[in-house]
C-alpha cells in the first residue's frame, strides 16, 4: 500500500469514526429526551389522578399547587417549580393518552404547544414541528406570526405554509453555536494545564474532528488572523466561514474567564 493511499484511507477512518460518534450522540440525546418527556407525563397522570380521586375543588387545586411545588422542589430539586409542575398537568390533559405522543418533540416543544388552548391549532403546530423540523425558536416565531390563523383565513393555503417554510431562518448567528462543545478528541488530560498556543495547536492537529463537532456548514479559513480596530490590532486564533450564515465565524481561544465587549455593528474593521 503506497503512503498516499494510506493516508488517504486514514482520513477516511477518521471521518467514519466521527460519523458513528455524531450519530451515537444523537441517539443518546433522543433516548434521554423520550425517557424525560415520558417522566414528566407520568407526574402530569398521577396529579390529575390524585385531583380526580379526591373530587378537587378550583379553590383547592391552587393551593395543592403551591404545596406540591414545594414539596417536590425541597425532595428532589429546584427544577419543580410551581410552573413546571404546572405544564406536567397540563401535558397529561392535552396529551391523555401516550402513544399520541411523538418521540421526534421535546420537552421545550411541548411546552410550547401545550400552551396553545385550541387544539386544532395545537395539532397543526405539532404536525409541522414533526415534519418542518422546527426548532424552538421557530415555533415561538411561527405561533407569534400567528401562522395558523393566517391559514384559516386564507383562500391559498398551500402559498402561506411555502411562505412560512421561506420564512425558516437562522435568526441569530447564537443560533448556529451548540453548547457545550465536546472536545475529547484532543487527547489534553484534565489535570494538564495547558495554554491558549497549547489548545489552538490541539484544534489545529486536530482540525477534521473540530470540523465536526463544530456542526455543518463550517468551513475554515486561517488561523492567527489580524484585525485592526481603531487603530489597534487584534489576533484571532482561529477564522471559519459559515456556509449557510455566509458570514464569517471567529473563534479567540481563552481558558480564563474573559471580559466581553461590544462594538457598533456599523464600524469599519479591516
Amino acid at each position: 500500500m503506497s503512503e498516499l493511499n494510506s493516508q488517504l484511507e486514514y482520513k477516511t477512518l477518521i471521518q467514519d469514526i466521527g460519523e458513528v460518534l455524531e450519530k451515537g450522540r444523537k441517539e443518546a440525546y433522543k433516548t434521554i429526551n423520550n425517557i424525560l418527556v415520558k417522566t414528566y407525563w407520568q407526574i402530569g397522570e398521577k396529579v390529575i389522578k390524585f385531583e380526580q380521586k379526591g373530587k378537587i375543588t378550583a379553590e383547592y387545586w391552587t393551593e395543592l399547587l403551591d404545596k406540591l411545588a414545594k414539596d417536590l422542589k425541597f425532595q428532589f430539586g429546584k427544577w419543580f417549580s410551581r410552573r413546571n409542575v404546572l405544564d406536567m398537568r397540563r401535558f397529561y390533559v392535552a396529551y391523555p393518552k401516550w402513544q399520541t405522543v411523538s418521540a421526534e418533540l421535546s420537552w421545550s416543544h411541548y411546552v410550547q404547544l401545550i400552551a396553545i388552548d385550541d387544539k386544532l391549532a395545537r395539532n397543526f403546530y405539532e404536525k409541522q414541528c414533526i415534519k418542518e423540523k422546527w426548532s424552538i425558536r421557530e415555533i415561538k416565531r411561527q405561533k407569534k406570526s400567528m401562522l395558523f390563523e393566517r391559514i384559516a383565513l386564507s383562500k391559498d393555503k398551500k402559498w402561506v405554509l411555502e411562505m412560512a417554510e421561506k420564512w425558516q431562518i437562522i435568526e441569530k448567528a447564537k443560533d448556529i453555536i451548540k453548547e457545550p462543545y465536546i472536545l475529547e478528541f484532543l487527547g489534553i488530560p484534565e489535570s494538564h494545564r495547558y495554554s491558549e498556543k497549547e489548545l489552538e495547536q490541539k484544534i489545529i492537529d486536530n482540525l477534521q474532528s473540530f470540523l465536526l463537532e463544530l456542526g455543518k456548514g463550517f468551513t475554515f479559513v486561517k488561523r492567527q488572523f489580524r484585525i485592526s480596530f481603531r487603530e489597534k490590532h487584534f489576533y484571532v486564533d482561529l477564522v471559519f466561514y459559515h456556509r449557510i450564515l455566509k458570514c464569517f465565524v471567529l473563534i479567540d481561544l481563552k481558558i480564563n474567564e474573559v471580559n466581553r465587549y461590544r462594538y457598533r455593528t456599523n464600524e469599519y474593521v479591516s
